[in-house]
């Protein structure tokens, strides 16, 4: 809240940091002339002196330099008059402060400088002396610890920003892996359940009138495969609702219906080997590509009558190779498909290679199942 009113008023905090030093500066320049021995009462024009130089703080935000200097010549002119002595020289420090955090403390300490050189410069001018008291030692010191504490808060507010940016980051990242893994779920299930549909339909279509019964089963596929996919589309629209971070993961039990709906499809499908036990990650993994595979081969595949469906283990591993007979010719020109599975395997630090085979098509997914080898030497 606090920094939304700043960047939407951020002159009222100026004015007021500006009035409040004005008041301090001349209420105790004031308290000065009526307390110190032997000093003259603060004049009209010394007041209105000591307001103009306080005001110059209204920009010292866009012009710390030129502020600086002018505020620095007139504390010095003000302090060698016979205006009472006052804490006028709180206007240079913050100029100075102001200046360091800005342009740095290279630029802060040649600028300061060449200042305390100038007022060096002008003290020799004025007194005819070259003489150099403690008072010199004491804007040295002055100078030096200004720019020390500007340094200190310019990089503790750098440091302070990197963070804010690193942190930003990451919350871009993690909301674009999460976009990325709806992304995939939508179109996965999307994808497959409507080139089902698609398939189911046409059959219904072409034997509607001579085969009413093949007809009403096509029509009841297509029922199955639409409530499957706006379950499906519930559950991830219920993540996005809800905010957990876990999307609806499927299981490896449910690869008989992946299977029953390529066959509703006219598919001749073989499964061969057996997954076992993995992980949630993988098993996840393992059945949106087969799912993805299996999409694409409805509808991609010209003329594809056969799929074999193979599950390999090995320590440590898991593959899973869909194969088709489709007259393909030519490499697909990757999609959200292909590119959806190498995802998913990458997320795991497995493959995925798809290409043309001599006869057909095949997927080739490869994921590590961790865990496989230390329970292999404890066995």
């Amino acid at each position: 809240m606090q920094d939304w009113w700043r960047a939407r008023n951020p002159w009222f905090g100026r004015v007021f940091r500006t009035l409040v030093v004005l008041a301090f500066v001349l209420g105790a320049t004031s308290a000065a002339g009526r307390w110190q021995p032997g000093a003259h009462h603060l004049s009209a024009g010394g007041a209105v002196w000591l307001a103009a130089t306080v005001l110059t703080l209204l920009v010292v935000h866009r012009y710390p330099l030129p502020v600086f200097v002018v505020t620095a010549a007139s504390a010095y002119a003000f302090y060698a008059s016979s205006e009472p002595g006052g804490p006028v020289i709180l206007v240079p420090t913050i100029a100075l402060f102001m200046l360091t955090r800005r342009s740095g403390p290279v630029i802060a300490s040649w600028t300061a400088g060449g200042v305390l050189v100038a007022g060096y410069v002008a003290h020799v001018i004025t007194t005819q002396s070259f003489a150099i008291n403690g008072t010199a030692g004491v804007f040295v010191v002055w100078a030096a610890a200004v720019v020390g504490i500007g340094t200190a808060v310019r990089y503790q507010f750098a440091a302070l920003a990197a963070r804010r940016e690193q942190a930003a980051e990451h919350r871009y990242r993690l909301a674009e892996q999460e976009r990325l893994q709806i992304a995939r779920e939508v179109h996965d299930v999307v994808a497959h359940s409507l080139a089902m549909i698609n398939v189911q339909a046409g059959v219904a279509a072409h034997v509607a009138d001579r085969r009413p019964e093949q007809a009403k089963e096509a029509l009841l596929n297509i029922k199955a495969a639409s409530a499957s996919a706006l379950n499906d589309l519930r559950a991830t629209l219920a993540v996005l609702r809800s905010g957990e971070d876990k999307a609806p993961a499927p299981s490896l039990t449910q690869i008989g219906e992946l299977l029953d709906h390529a066959r509703s499809a006219g598919l001749d499908v073989e499964l061969h080997g057996d997954p076992g036990e993995v992980p949630a990650p993988v098993a996840g993994a393992t059945y949106r590509i087969l799912q993805e595979s299996l999409t694409n081969v409805v509808r991609h595949a010209d003329g594809a009558q056969h799929v074999a469906v193979r599950f390999d283990r090995r320590p440590g591993a898991l593959t899973l190779t869909v194969r088709d007979d489709g007259r393909t010719t030519t490499a697909p020109t990757p999609g959200h498909g292909l590119r959806g599975m190498n995802e998913r395997a990458a997320a795991l630090g497995g493959t995925v290679r798809a290409g043309v085979t001599e006869g057909g098509f095949e997927v080739r997914a490869e994921l590590p199942v961790e865990g496989e080898h230390m329970r292999g030497r404890e066995r």
